[in-house]
């Protein structure tokens, strides 16, 4: 049985057809300085007991910073925050400067004015293609309000009604 071999432009082109949310994943270096990234490869994973999954992609620079720490937070943006979607996926440092959060539960950064976080115990880390999933037993969540930061057809959108 020969499989297919789908094109990384096809892929892309598909995948982007699923709207997501846009989160920003935050953790403290053992140093305890903040480093935070934006992604869109988050999943809940299990209720009970609570995990989540978030992807990061091996040449990223924060991996390893993420796969020391043991904790981890996602932090769910709201559409007003679009500006910080772009920074923690684009500036390569200061990341943080004039950006106001708190520390969680574990002590990754809650980001001011999200519409909700949760925070995470890392438990697994899996190789995962180019990727390592990490997986994260929930200890803390919180719920705010507001609309969310969508991203569909490889951009950021608005919710329809």
């Amino acid at each position: 049985m020969s499989s297919a071999v789908v094109s990384t432009e096809l892929y892309r082109r598909a995948c982007a057809l699923f709207p997501t949310g846009v989160a920003v994943v935050t953790t403290r270096a053992l140093d305890g300085t903040p480093h935070g990234l934006t992604v869109n490869a988050f999943c809940s994973l299990s209720l009970s007991p609570p995990l989540v999954l978030i992807a990061i992609d091996r040449i990223c620079s924060l991996l390893e910073t993420f796969e020391k720490s043991g904790h981890f937070a996602i932090n769910f943006l709201s559409k007003s925050q679009r500006d910080l979607s772009i920074r923690f996926s684009e500036l390569p440092e200061g990341r943080f400067s004039g950006v106001s959060w708190q520390p969680g539960a574990e002590g990754a950064p809650l980001l001011d004015a999200s519409i909700g976080a949760i925070e995470c115990r890392t438990t697994q880390i899996i190789d995962a293609g180019d990727h390592r999933a990490l997986i994260g037993e929930v200890v803390a969540a919180n719920v705010g309000e507001g609309e969310p930061l969508i991203f569909f057809r490889s951009s950021y959108q608005a919710l329809g009604s």
